[in-house]
């Protein structure tokens, strides 16, 4: 890990009168300024001297203050404010070689081939595109060694939920199959400016290396998109459009009247593995 004196940058209040950075609604801006709990973030990536650290919507740079004193060697900052761009220009100029500031709109980067690997993606997420950004990541699991992000803790229950459970849903299924979910910690709503209306909670997600079970990606989304679409339904009525529902059960092990939310990961991959057959 390198080592690094925290250089003299000002206070990020201060950046953040200077540059004209209120906070935008329309970009879900919540800004973190406590510098003990972007501290805390980073360091719950692991060792970030080798490879690439992508953050996204990194605003005034907090959070990417916080992933160059804790050792990281090489940052890409995605933002798509450009108000934000001239803080984090400063912040690169602090730390010279070790941050890159790309302009552009998350959901349209191609993450899976920024920098050089292993990657790790950690981020203050906007809330209104946490969910698509995830599913993107996943599609591409392979090419990053641990997401370290902030949703709304109702987000995060959804990623940890177990089967039976009321927050058990797609997002739980898709990302358990290929990734550990690790709930690290939450954050009270009064550590942003300005405050949500929400609880946030911060997660890790390690992927497996190898999906928890076998199936294909789009197979394994259409399955349980198609189940959970209308999940107080039997599988015999939800799984009508993909194709044989009684099939797909049988293949699972499970009787034709049960319903999305009672099934395991693996059996759901099994269903998925029979839409493919």
């Amino acid at each position: 890990m390198i080592e690094q004196s925290p250089p003299p940058l000002p206070p990020l209040r201060e950046v953040i009168a200077k540059h004209d950075l209120g906070a935008r609604k329309s970009l879900g801006q919540h800004f973190l300024l406590d510098l003990n709990l972007t501290g805390r973030i980073a360091r719950c990536a692991g060792d970030l001297g080798i490879g690439t650290v992508i953050e996204v919507g990194p605003g005034p740079g907090g959070l990417t203050r916080a992933l160059l004193e804790n050792g990281a060697a090489h940052v890409v900052a995605i933002e798509r404010d450009a108000r934000c761009l001239a803080a984090l220009a400063e912040i690169a100029a602090a730390y010279p070689g070790r941050l890159e500031v790309v302009e552009g709109d998350a959901l349209k980067t191609d993450m899976a081939k920024i920098g050089e690997a292993p990657r790790r993606v950690v981020a203050n997420l906007p809330y209104n595109i946490s969910t698509p950004l995830v599913v993107n990541w996943l599609k591409n699991i392979d090419a990053y060694a641990r997401l370290v992000l902030m949703f709304q803790k109702e987000v995060a229950d959804r990623l940890a939920a177990k089967p039976g459970t009321k927050a058990y849903g797609r997002l739980s299924v898709m990302t358990q199959w290929l990734c550990r979910v690790q709930v690290e910690f939450n954050v009270d709503r009064r550590a942003f400016t300005p405050p949500p209306k929400v609880t946030s909670t911060v997660v890790s997600l390690i992927p497996h290396g190898a999906p928890l079970a076998p199936a294909g990606f789009d197979a394994m989304e259409r399955v349980v998109a198609a189940a959970f679409n209308q999940r107080r339904k039997m599988l015999r009525q939800s799984l009508k459009g993909l194709g044989d529902p009684a099939m797909m059960a049988d293949a699972a092990g499970v009787p034709p009247t049960a319903r999305a939310e009672e099934l395991t990961v693996e059996q759901f991959a099994a269903m998925a593995r029979a839409l493919s057959a």
